[in-house]
């Protein structure tokens, strides 16, 4: 059950990242983060007193605000390496990054001891991970340059959003999630104030109504995509729950192909089909 829920909770980042790319083609990138967090934190705060009436504990609340740090930290880090055309190699790195600590702090202090064929499919879901995440760059620099740094941090930010959620108690129910909600909302919001001279235009009119509305129920999918991945966590392995639900790059590229007409490379084919074959291994083992 735990990694059905995990592979849901990749689904849900999946599809909340395919819709947040195609409104990021009409607004700026950050406006459409912060309105995601914000229409993820209205959904979690609407469905965790009826969903979880009992009241939540301050260690709950506080994991939860951690792994919100976690969030903002890693779309600041994203969106610096990804302005100075890096895409290439901040993505990737942050991918690769937001499983491997969170594999590594299960196994050394959380005691995670999965089978070996478990393993071999997170031996074969990093590499896959890495390849389909691997983009063209647009750099006019060097995009090695700090960019290496940019995709470190943000692959921290997102191992510590994983962590964190993990420590919840099974009672905590969405609680964690609204903190952590609410904490991305005040650092993604800062953010978006620092970034206003970004000069691309939002739409105007009805198509900005249509463009909001989508970038927030992007949020709503990736509050979803949290909150499964949190119960992944509590009865499965962090480490399993942590790699199949960071197979979401998966889901924009398949539909990518499916429709809307992309066209993968060669090598993001092979990474496609390493990554499924790694995720089989690790769901069935």
């Amino acid at each position: 059950m735990g990694a059905l829920l995990a592979l849901a909770s990749a689904l849900s980042y999946g599809l909340s990242d395919v819709i947040g790319g195609v409104v990021a083609r009409r607004m700026r990138a950050v406006h459409v983060a912060l309105l995601g967090q914000l229409g993820g934190l209205v959904a979690v705060a609407i469905a965790a007193p009826l969903l979880t009436p009992a009241r939540p504990d301050i260690p709950d609340l506080a994991w939860g605000g951690l792994s919100g740090l976690g969030t903002g930290l890693a779309m600041a880090f994203l969106f610096r390496g990804m302005s100075r055309g890096a895409m290439s190699v901040v993505v990737p790195i942050s991918a690769v990054g937001g499983i491997a600590l969170p594999v590594l702090v299960g196994v050394a202090l959380l005691g995670d001891r999965p089978a070996w064929l478990t393993w071999t499919g997170v031996g074969l879901a990093l590499p896959g991970l890495w390849l389909v995440s691997r983009h063209a760059s647009t750099a006019t620099t060097d995009p090695t340059r700090g960019s290496v740094g940019d995709g470190l941090v943000a692959g921290a930010g997102i191992a510590l959003q994983y962590l964190a959620l993990a420590r919840c108690s099974p009672d905590a129910g969405l609680w964690p999630v609204l903190a952590g909600r609410l904490t991305a909302v005040l650092i993604v919001g800062v953010l978006a104030v620092t970034m206003m001279r970004q000069t691309s235009a939002d739409p105007d009119g009805h198509k900005r109504t249509r463009s909001v509305l989508a970038a927030a129920g992007s949020g709503v999918l990736a509050a979803v995509a949290l909150t499964a991945y949190a119960l992944a966590a509590q009865s499965e392995f962090v480490t399993v729950a942590v790699v199949l639900s960071s197979l979401y790059p998966v889901v924009p590229a398949l539909v990518g192909i499916a429709f809307l007409g992309e066209r993968l490379s060669r090598r993001q084919v092979l990474g496609l089909a390493v990554a499924l074959t790694g995720a089989v291994l690790i769901a069935v083992f």
